[in-house]
């Protein structure tokens, strides 16, 4: 139990003892784009995509960085008065251009008052030796930290999402990002199409194997103009989404497998109501299922790592 009194180490608790204070991301959308869907590797996307199922109003391609920084700042300083920021790239692939225009935009969200580091999201294979540098250099002044979308560690999976990379795509770049001076974080899918719940729980025994300092869950969900809402309307059988129960229970499982070092940022995101499909779960908010979750977790008796079996990390 970790000194907030949860059966995990929540994100929260590590900001507060990172920072010393409230520090809030402020997201950020650039216009980039992906190689899944510009025909690098694959069109159409990832088939459970709409990007705009996570981006606030002010986040718009057409403003600048420091305008999309200083807008969403407006908004929290009014709340809280003595907070710090980081800029999250976050939109589509933040690192999917060249070296030179990415370090202009880093260095532009670095210049906002009180934003004090990054939080870049981005894909396994779209990340250079240069940036990784460039990203090192900046952790020496900066909190920096890198989010790769692992979604699934099945090949399988992650060929029919089109998600145009494997799981040992994933494996290599996250080793060759370890111990350069920057926070490494994952973000998996429950429940994507063919998963059984055994290869969930796997999910948890792999990921762990990751030199990874924090982790991103969500269970699927069906939302609005995505391949995936197609496919949900034609062969719904083809899908076992997740009831609120049962997603509950299933986390308890999945983090008692989990290594027990490694940050948990979520366990839901949720779609905006206008936009999803399915599954709904009655307008329960995130916190009120964190809520659920550490209640559950209290009344089995379970925490983080209780079944974790420990293996070699080079972290």
């Amino acid at each position: 139990m970790n000194f907030s009194g949860k059966r995990y180490l929540d994100y929260s608790s590590f900001i507060k003892l990172t920072f010393g204070e409230r520090v809030q991301k402020i997201s950020l959308d650039i216009g980039f784009s992906c190689p899944n869907r510009d025909g690098s590797k694959g069109y159409g996307g990832c088939t459970y995509c709409n990007n705009n199922t996570f981006n606030p109003d002010y986040c718009q391609p057409t403003k600048g960085i420091k305008q999309q920084l200083e807008e969403g700042i407006s908004r929290f300083a009014t709340k809280y008065k003595t907070q710090q920021y980081l800029a999250y790239f976050q939109a589509y692939t933040n690192t999917y251009s060249d070296f030179e225009s990415l370090k202009q935009m880093y260095d532009e969200a670095l210049s906002v008052p009180n934003v004090i580091g990054l939080v870049i999201g981005t894909r396994p294979d779209c990340i250079s030796d240069e940036v990784i540098d460039y990203l090192s250099f900046l952790s020496k002044k900066h909190f920096i930290s890198l989010e790769f979308g692992v979604e699934s560690t099945l090949n399988k999976t992650l060929k029919k999402v089109n998600r145009c990379h494997t799981y040992n795509d994933t494996v290599a770049t996250f080793n060759k990002c370890k111990n350069r001076g920057f926070h490494l974080g994952a973000h998996l899918i429950m429940g994507l199409p063919g998963e059984t719940k055994e290869d969930l729980l796997n999910h948890a025994i792999e990921i762990s194997k990751l030199p990874i300092d924090t982790l991103k869950l969500h269970h699927l969900q069906i939302v609005k103009k995505s391949i995936m809402a197609s496919q949900y309307n034609r062969n719904p059988e083809d899908f076992q989404l997740f009831t609120q129960e049962s997603y509950i229970q299933f986390i308890t499982e999945f983090v008692a497998l989990l290594r027990p070092d490694i940050v948990i940022e979520r366990f839901i995101s949720q779609a905006p109501i206008d936009l999803l499909i399915a599954p709904k779960w009655n307008g329960l908010k995130n916190f009120e299922m964190v809520a659920k979750i550490d209640k559950k977790m209290e009344a089995i008796n379970t925490w983080q790592g209780k079944k974790y079996k420990s293996i070699s990390i080079n972290k």
